[in-house]
């Protein structure tokens, strides 16, 4: 299995439906340290979870890794990076960051532990309780 990853956007700035309108996407924006080495890490074809922070606070679909890390076209400074991605589906439920609080299965979850961190891997038993928490 691909490596899985969960990316928080804030909606009123790019929400899952502009990514479906684009139907592929450059993450960009990315000015944190962990976060843009844990986007150093992701290869073509991993699964990662569209989350919509602020707003909603829910996981709300999931997108596909189509282009691994490139300069990110906006930092003049060279530092930080970007990757594309593209849209596969949207959840039939979305699944809040409260339900995930509450599920023991998910203690470990990195937007849990590390509340700020906009990029983080999900391990597959986390990955599978989340899908199941959606459908």
């Amino acid at each position: 299995m691909s490596n899985c990853w969960l990316m928080k956007s804030e909606p009123d700035e790019y929400g899952w439906d502009d990514l479906v309108a684009e139907k592929e996407g450059t993450w960009d924006g990315v000015k944190n340290a962990q976060a843009s080495n844990n986007m150093k890490a992701m290869k073509k074809g991993d699964q990662v979870f569209f989350y919509h922070s602020r707003q909603g606070l829910e996981i709300v679909g999931i997108m596909e890794v189509t282009e691994e890390q490139f300069p990110d076209p906006f930092d003049d400074t060279g530092r930080w990076i970007a990757v594309k991605v593209k849209p596969v589906r949207k959840l039939d439920n979305p699944v809040p960051l409260k339900a995930m609080k509450q599920n023991p299965k998910l203690a470990n979850l990195a937007i849990i532990r590390q509340t700020r961190l906009s990029v983080a891997p999900v391990t597959a038993a986390e990955w599978d309780e989340i899908l199941a928490m959606s459908a």
